[in-house]
């Protein structure tokens, strides 16, 4: 009798133990069995720039550029972001590059600095083309491109993703 009183003791203080550990399915703000928190997605940011332009990632997302394609016009736009894709950022450089490839050609085209009303003196956040060859190009099935840019003494690289789609070219900017 005197050893099932002996084993009685560490099994209840047992019990209490993984009760306290396990916490009874207990979160830690007193309600029981719920689900874990919802996480946020640290790759949260617009899918177009605030022109309504595609997103080019330069770095990992230190910033971003947003390319507006005016095929009207024949003008292609380059506007500088913060890695929020949301703000302005404006640099001192002269122009920007892209460089485009397609049939086995390759390009280089110059956009130069035409600052936004906001941006500083001296400073730009905004590059513009009007070589209608670089607007076609951008068009052309299969082409490759990539934008290279100095902010602040580093050069950034990103791929231009252009959707190809004819429906998508019919009537409007991108």
């Amino acid at each position: 009798m005197k050893l099932s009183r002996l084993l009685a003791i560490p099994t209840a203080s047992l019990s209490v133990l993984l009760l306290t550990v396990i916490g009874c399915g207990q979160s830690q703000d007193g309600t029981v069995g719920s689900a874990p928190p919802a996480t946020v997605d640290a790759h949260d940011h617009p899918s177009e720039g605030p022109h309504h332009g595609g997103l080019i990632e330069l770095g990992n997302e230190e910033y971003h550029a947003e390319l507006v394609h005016d095929d009207a016009a024949g003008t292609v736009t380059i506007y500088l972001l913060d890695s929020s894709a949301k703000n302005a950022i404006p640099i001192d450089g002269p122009e920007l590059l892209i460089n485009l490839s397609h049939d086995g050609s390759a390009e280089q085209f110059r956009l130069t600095a035409t600052p936004d009303v906001s941006d500083p003196t001296g400073l730009s956040s905004r590059f513009t083309s009007t070589d209608a060859e670089l607007a076609e190009d951008l068009d052309h099935e299969g082409a490759e491109a990539q934008l290279v840019v100095t902010i602040s003494g580093k050069q950034f690289r990103g791929k231009i993703a252009h959707d190809h789609d004819e429906a998508d070219h019919e009537g409007h900017d991108h």
